[in-house]
């Protein structure tokens, strides 16, 4: 599928490294040559150097025979004003990176009718909500929804003293009457799609499926279960933080932000009345502790560098934080702050990258089970699909103990009339259910794809 991208920073090189691995024709356009430069030395993509929203440009890169035209510069205007022409020239779909806040629902689903947009998407939002979610239950690493929240997966670590540690699944069953399906486990660099009889150990981060309620049921079970944080420090004052800043204070939790830039914290204070909002350097450790750090249920580092946000929210976790998140942008770093011991961290341009990703694959089948939602797990090494089950497909009215499905590919989650079913053997799969698989190295675009 020929796919034309304008804007190829860090979020844009990303969407364009994950859509070159699954094989894509990909035209990328920046104006900045060194950029572009760079891209091509790595990437077997055609560059151009030049302005997004010049039609001379766009026709040089053949936006005409677009099947999809991605706009993720860093203004909002020009993204919109490039999608427009694009549109205009005959691409098919066209996606704009909108991150203004002041673009509220209403202006932005006029603007997508307008200037016919496929999608508008914000990914400093995608990644407050993330954030949220993950505050709201704070036992997970990560939590991931499906089928407009009736099905969660969400990731946890098995600590040094794990009482799962030594167990296998069928024990984890017995021992534990929660019903959870553990769907994949990343033990270092490698990821398992477990049977009854794989073994768990401490140090292993671990995806379940499950109920809401039964997830909580599980947790209090193994004594980690930990309540919705309530009194939360975000270091740093961007887009992430005011989005985040937003839904907690709705949700009734007790916000503090600190600051380094003064005009940005009068804008927050104005955004944000009830919350505290504070000028200094949250890297003082002083500060933070004067500031009460030691008595809250969160600690959220959210500042434009990777290095400041891993450490601080260390330095908060060594306090006795109870959860601490960092965003960390720069893939290397994110292994880092793992092996550092800081095991919940949120990158934005992952995030946008996967829900282009998933917008992909599902313009590559729509005469297919097209792919809904599409998640990478464990560090790219694995993914979570839901795919809405068409009339013909070959997986429907046999029981999932009978149907031939391939070496590491599972079954998390069936989605029926808004009920969620966490599959058994006996189950079996209908026209027009949702179905979450999770797949290893497997580059699903189809829930055909799943038999041999």
């Amino acid at each position: 599928m020929k796919i034309v991208i304008v804007g190829c920073g860090k979020i844009g090189a990303t969407i364009l490294s994950n859509l070159t691995s699954e094989g894509h024709n990909i035209v990328a356009i920046d104006s900045d040559a060194e950029v572009i430069t760079e891209l091509t030395n790595v990437y077997d993509v055609m560059g151009i150097c030049g302005n997004g929203a010049d039609s001379d440009i766009l026709d040089e890169a053949g936006v005409g025979s677009a099947e999809l035209f991605i706009a993720v510069s860093n203004s909002d205007e020009l993204n919109m004003l490039s999608c427009f022409l694009a549109r205009k020239m005959g691409a098919k779909h066209t996606i704009a990176r909108v991150r203004n806040p002041e673009y509220n629902d209403k202006s932005l689903r006029f603007m997508k009718e307008n200037l016919e947009l496929s999608m508008a998407i914000n990914p400093e939002l995608l990644a407050a909500k993330e954030l949220f979610n993950i505050l709201k239950f704070p036992s997970a690493v990560k939590i991931e929804k499906f089928s407009r929240g009736n099905l969660e997966m969400i990731e946890f670590r098995l600590g040094s003293d794990s009482a799962l540690d030594g167990m296998t699944l069928i024990d984890l069953r017995k021992n534990h009457r929660a019903k959870v399906l553990v769907c994949y486990v990343r033990r270092g660099d490698e990821v398992f799609i477990p049977n009854g009889t794989f073994i768990l150990k401490s140090g292993d981060l671990i995806g379940l499926t499950a109920k809401s309620t039964e997830l909580q049921k599980f947790f209090k079970s193994l004594g980690v279960y930990k309540k919705q944080a309530k009194n939360v420090m975000i270091l740093g004052g961007g887009k992430v933080s005011l989005y985040l800043s937003e839904m907690l204070l709705e949700a009734g939790s007790s916000v503090k932000i600190i600051e380094k830039n003064k005009e940005v914290c009068n804008t927050l204070s104005e955004a944000l009345p009830k919350a505290v909002v504070l000028n200094g350097d949250g890297a003082e450790h002083e500060l933070l502790l004067e500031e009460g750090l030691e008595s809250l249920d969160a600690f959220v580092s959210l500042t434009g560098m990777d290095e400041e946000n891993i450490l601080l929210s260390i330095f908060a976790s060594n306090q006795k934080v109870p959860k601490t998140i960092a965003k960390v942008d720069r893939d290397e770093l994110v292994n880092l702050a793992e092996r550092l011991g800081l095991d919940c961290v949120v990158s934005a341009k992952r995030m946008t990258a996967n829900v282009l990703l998933s917008y992909a694959r599902a313009l590559e089948n729509s005469l297919g089970s097209n792919v809904e939602t599409l998640y990478k797990l464990a560090d790219g090494k694995a993914e979570a699909l839901e795919f809405n089950v068409k009339p013909d497909s070959k997986v429907i009215g046999i029981p999932l103990k009978e149907l031939a499905i391939k070496k590491g590919i599972l079954i998390a989650g069936i989605i029926r009339d808004r009920k969620t079913v966490i599959p058994s053997g006996d189950d079996v799969i209908k026209a027009h259910d949702n179905v979450v698989v999770i797949a290893a190295d497997q580059g699903l675009r189809d829930l055909d794809g799943i038999l041999r």
